[in-house]
């Protein structure tokens, strides 16, 4: 009974730091299509924070002139795979050179 305790903690905890970033993003009313089109890719949470991150930076560079929603669905599918490529290629420099080193890497790029 403890494990699924900590379980749902778990999911609870995730749950909350990905809202967290949605609503600092100001995407928060697009949560449940992010959720919808992030699980029918099979897309993780991690990818989804880096994403919605990377939206936000292209929020500001190229803003939706009409229909948001349509706009958003576009522009996060595009960057749930450029942070699908990100964390893995982070992860291939920790498995390759170390840690210490992928770290100084992702910093200065």
């Amino acid at each position: 009974m403890m494990e699924q305790s900590e379980s749902l903690n778990d999911a609870w905890s995730d749950k909350a730091k990905l809202e967290e970033f949605f609503i600092t993003t100001g995407f928060y009313d697009l949560l449940p299509l992010a959720l919808e089109l992030a699980g029918d890719l099979g897309y993780d949470q991690t990818e989804m924070i880096e994403a919605i991150c990377k939206v936000n930076d292209k929020f500001y560079q190229y803003p939706p002139t009409k229909n948001r929603p349509a706009w958003f669905r576009k522009v996060f599918e595009e960057k749930l795979q450029e942070a699908r490529g990100d964390i893995l290629t982070f992860k291939a420099k920790i498995s390759f050179y170390g840690k210490s080193r992928a770290v100084t890497d992702r910093l200065t790029d």
